[in-house]
């Protein structure tokens, strides 16, 4: 006599796919962010005041606003609970626009306002509902305005340019 065995699961295994397949499909069109540019750079392990990171972008639409990030990894090397920084924008026509920013990474008890464990993230906004005057190439630089003149505990520097959305 032959014993047959039944698998009861055989009818909910195609819809159980076809849920998680429609949920993984529903999670990526709700998370729709409209980045133009993210571009991140290693940090060298001793990040001294006149190293400058660059980070060209070519905007074609300047009729539509932008958000732009300044992303900051940084370990617990870093001594300070903030970060300053000298920023640079080179346009297609015109003057280098400057600005100096205050990047607070941590609080006043010292614990990381970053996401992480031994690496955290952090960015920044700096500008919002920022229009373009011109189109064409643009290059933005960062390097550190830190009273010492070598700083270490920074990993990764990097920028975000988001478009606006109203």
């Amino acid at each position: 006599m032959r014993t047959r065995s039944i698998n009861r699961n055989s009818g909910t295994k195609p819809f159980f796919r076809l849920a998680v397949m429609a949920f993984a499909t529903l999670l990526c069109l709700s998370c729709k962010e409209d980045v133009f540019y993210h571009q991140y750079q290693l940090v060298d392990l001793e990040w001294g005041k006149a190293k400058e990171y660059y980070f060209t972008y070519e905007i074609t639409d300047n009729s539509i606003p932008y958000r732009f990030l300044i992303e900051i990894r940084n370990n617990n090397l870093y001594p300070y609970q903030n970060l300053w920084l000298f920023c640079s924008e080179e346009q297609p026509v015109g003057p280098i626009r400057r600005d100096t920013i205050e990047c607070l990474l941590a609080d006043e008890y010292g614990k990381w306002l970053g996401h992480g464990f031994s690496i955290y993230h952090l960015s920044i906004p700096v500008r919002t509902d920022h229009h373009f005057l011109h189109r064409g190439q643009y290059t933005f630089s960062i390097r550190h305005g830190m009273r010492d003149f070598v700083i270490r505990g920074i990993e990764e520097i990097g920028l975000r340019i988001e478009v606006e959305n109203r």
